[in-house]
């Protein structure tokens, strides 16, 4: 995969977060190093979720289309009014 740059323009708090972030007194090297690993964070988050909506409706996929219940739009809206 070819590299690339993205170049992103911060200030104020976003700026003041990324300088604690980085040097002698933060966890990375350059505000660089620090930027792609909350991308990685960001992606394995998506990743986790994804998995974790598919083991929940894993049971409704394998579930037998007589196991359903057939309700209306207004159904939905009432049950949702309840909560």
């Amino acid at each position: 995969m070819a590299s690339g740059s993205i170049h992103v323009k911060v200030s104020g708090q976003l700026q003041d977060h990324i300088q604690q972030q980085v040097g002698d007194d933060g966890l990375y090297e350059n505000a660089s190093e620090y930027i792609r690993a909350l991308i990685r964070r960001d992606l394995q988050t998506r990743n986790e979720a994804w998995d974790m909506l598919q083991r929940e409706l894993a049971p409704a996929m394998r579930a037998e289309d007589s196991e359903f219940v057939a309700v209306s739009p207004e159904d939905v809206i009432r049950r949702n009014k309840r909560r």
